[in-house]
């Protein structure tokens, strides 16, 4: 138990400096989508965790604690798009409507394609 709390927490520590990483990379030099950074973070997390369930990694295993569990767990939290999503509505709601519909689709898409790719 200790070891797969130690796990999550390595994992989920990776998972923020990660996300924040990518943030700062898109903010800094692609100005023109960084109102959609979270989007491209929570479509790559999507995929990985589609990969990773295709590729039948066991659910007791310490990879899929570290890994699904804490990086990932931690990559591609909802509280930040729904902040993201609240910053594009103050300014245009019909822009903050096509983020909604374009991060479910699109990260339900990257689900599907990151199993498949495993089988």
């Amino acid at each position: 138990m200790l070891l797969n709390i130690t796990l999550v927490g390595f994992g989920g520590a990776l998972g923020a400096v990660s996300r924040f990483g990518i943030n700062e990379i898109i903010y800094k030099n692609f100005s023109f989508i960084s109102l959609y950074s979270n989007l491209v973070i929570n479509i790559i997390g999507c995929f990985l965790v589609g990969f990773i369930i295709g590729a039948t990694i066991p659910v007791k295993d310490s990879s899929y604690y570290f890994f699904i569990i804490g990086f990932l767990g931690s990559f591609t939290t909802m509280s930040a798009f729904t902040h993201q999503t609240i910053m594009i509505a103050n300014t245009n709601l019909i822009q903050a409507l096509s983020y909604i519909m374009l991060t479910v689709i699109l990260t339900i898409f990257a689900t599907f394609i990151g199993a498949w790719i495993t089988k």
